[in-house]
């Protein structure tokens, strides 16, 4: 495994335990942790198999198989792997089954094919090959199934995001190296100190590895909103969960998502 891949490994198992307990708090007191557009773009999944990349501890997975799909989730991390089953346990979801893998070489080590392949929120940024992520995707899928993806707009990503909503740029757009951090976590449960690195992504760059690996995209959509909070003071929460910043709304793209089908 590469080395940037096997710190991030390291880096998400500190803090595995706490992710499921408050993952499972959440879903303990409301049905579902997608937001309501991931929801409505999804439309009805019910009796659906369904494959979530990247799935960390679980919660999402839970919430697509209150959904009624029949669920697969795979993490880069064991420990998120063993919290994700005890998640499901925990809610009596008898239709989830967790793997341990790296997404970049799911297909080496899996073999089955899937209505629906989904993937979102942070997942991206953490990922050094996206047209290699998008063959195994290519791999996952059935011939009339569909790729669901959303994460943060690449336009939002440049951002440093300390000084929002202050625009000064820290990640450059088309900067292929590995960005360092110290910290992990800090969205669902406090941060721990911990070696990472992540990878910056752009627009052209997910059309073009979709396209290349036999994907049509149907649709690419652009929102005005976070799909989590950065900022206690000057964020607020809109209608479809979504948190945003005042003065751009209708200004500035936060969040895409997109749809893709076999050619």
């Amino acid at each position: 495994m590469e080395p940037h891949i096997e710190a991030n490994q390291r880096a998400w198992a500190t803090i595995a335990h706490e992710h499921y307990l408050a993952f499972k708090q959440v879903l303990s007191q409301q049905p579902s942790t997608l937001n309501s557009t991931q929801i409505e773009e999804l439309g009805d999944i019910s009796g659906k198999t369904l494959i979530h990349l990247q799935c960390n501890t679980g919660a999402d997975t839970v919430s697509l198989a209150r959904m009624g799909a029949r669920v697969t989730g795979v993490d880069l991390v064991p420990e998120n792997v063993a919290y994700a089953r005890q998640l499901a346990a925990d809610f009596g979801i008898q239709d989830a089954r967790f793997i341990a893998s790296n997404v970049l070489e799911i297909m080496e080590h899996h073999d089955e094919k899937y209505d629906i392949v989904f993937t979102t929120e942070g997942v991206l940024c953490w990922l050094p090959d996206l047209y290699l992520w998008a063959r195994n995707i290519r791999q996952l899928l059935k011939d009339d199934g569909f790729l669901y993806v959303m994460d943060g707009h690449p336009f939002f990503m440049l951002w440093d995001e300390d000084c929002l909503p202050e625009l000064r740029v820290k990640y450059p757009y088309f900067s292929k190296n590995a960005d360092q951090d110290g910290w992990i976590g800090g969205y669902a449960s406090e941060g721990k100190p911990a070696v990472n690195y992540g990878w910056m992504y752009t627009v052209g760059e997910i059309v073009t590895a979709l396209s290349q690996a036999g994907l049509h995209i149907e649709w690419f959509h652009e929102f005005d909103w976070a799909y989590y909070r950065l900022s206690a003071e000057r964020q607020v929460r809109n209608d479809c969960g979504g948190w945003i910043y005042p003065e751009y709304v209708g200004k500035l793209p936060f969040t895409f998502s997109l749809k893709a089908t076999i050619r």
